[in-house]
Order: C-alpha cells, then sequence, then structure tokens
C-alpha cells in the first residue's frame, strides 16, 4: 500500500547553487531528507531515538536528474511512501519546479530501521 502524496516547499537560495545558477546535485538529497523528515515528525523521530533508541538509515538511493533547479526557484518535493517489508520503506520523491511538466528530479529512497548497536529492526508506525 502507498502513502498519500506530500508536498514539502523548498526555497532555492543562491547557496543552494553551483557555478552556473543551477541547485547543486548533492542538495536534492537534503530536499528530499527534509521532506520525509516532516512526514515522520522531528518529535516523534526524536522520541524513537531517545526512548526507544530506534533511527533510521538510508539503505539504497536511486536518483535521476532531468532538469536543473535555477536560484529564485521554488520547487514542490512530492512524497509517497510504500512499506516493502517489516523491515524496509521506500520513498519515491520528486522535485518539481514551478509550472514543469515532468519531474526536474526523482528519487527512490529505501530506508530502514536500526537500534543503537546498528542491528536492523521492524519499521514502527508511520505517522499519516
Amino acid at each position: 500500500m502507498t502513502s498519500r502524496e506530500y508536498h514539502y516547499k523548498v526555497q532555492i537560495f543562491y547557496e543552494d547553487t553551483d557555478h552556473s545558477g543551477v541547485v547543486y546535485h548533492a542538495n536534492y538529497l537534503k530536499y528530499f531528507e527534509r521532506a520525509r523528515e516532516q512526514i515522520m515528525g522531528a518529535a516523534e523521530l526524536v522520541r524513537l531515538w531517545r526512548e526507544e533508541g530506534l533511527g533510521f538509515a538510508v539503505y539504497r538511493a536511486d536518483i535521476s536528474y532531468h532538469e536543473g533547479a535555477e536560484f529564485g526557484d521554488e520547487l514542490d518535493i512530492r512524497t509517497t511512501y510504500a512499506k516493502e517489508s517489516d523491515y524496509r520503506l521506500i520513498w519515491t520523491q520528486e522535485a518539481w519546479r514551478p509550472g514543469g511538466h515532468k519531474p526536474a528530479v526523482k528519487a527512490l529512497i529505501h530506508l530502514v530501521c536500526l537500534d543503537r548497536d546498528k542491528q536492523l529492526k521492524p519499521i514502527p508506525p508511520i505517522p499519516d
């Protein structure tokens, strides 16, 4: 089962770009991470770590770049997730430019849940 689609806005600042004025490729991973954190809730992530010793790690990231966002753009990060197993969530994330007809960047991010000893644990419920 796939979640509903979530939206997270990202304003592109000059510091996000490279010498050509296009967003530096690695920054999209930051934007996607922020969007996932917004969905899961920072307070819940802190609670999971402090009280249960659980955290998330990226197991795999597949990313495709189709069009570079530019200084001044406001991206719409569109996110859905699906629970592939008791131990893995797959997040589909897309960065859309204003007026875009296709995603500028698309990623499939596989997350796993680990305890403090880096042992694999079942994914806890995600607030929806």
